[in-house]
């Protein structure tokens, strides 16, 4: 029997976004971090993120992103675009098991993390 394992409170690396057929490896940069007091943080492959988020259960809705305005290389930009949208489409289903974690949005696309280390 495995312990659901808590998504608050780790540090998160972003491994992929599937978004219909079409699956895209995450910049090495990408990373989210949900803290048990609602706030999120990290890096959507190009530029830093905050945002509230509400954890309710197995359930996560993020608010609007404040992101900062680098830019970076057209593939890392595009990454970065289809990540936003993906944390922000609505409430996302949680499934963090063995050091992984899956957000899923209602059309079933797919953010894939891992646990990272700190920094």
């Amino acid at each position: 029997m495995s312990v659901p394992q808590p998504v608050t409170g780790v540090d998160w690396r972003v491994d992929s976004l599937t978004v219909g057929d079409t699956t895209r490896h995450a910049p090495a940069v990408a990373r989210l971090r949900i803290d048990a007091d609602g706030k999120a943080a990290g890096n959507l492959g190009c530029n830093q993120f905050s945002a509230r988020v509400t954890v309710h259960g197995d359930h996560l809705t993020f608010g609007d992103l404040r992101t900062t305005r680098m830019a970076c290389a057209p593939d890392r930009m595009d990454f970065e675009r289809a990540l936003s949208r993906a944390l922000t489409t609505g409430t996302l289903l949680a499934k963090a098991d063995d050091g992984k974690l899956t957000l899923t949005d209602g059309a079933g696309d797919r953010i894939q993390l891992s646990r990272g280390t700190p920094g």
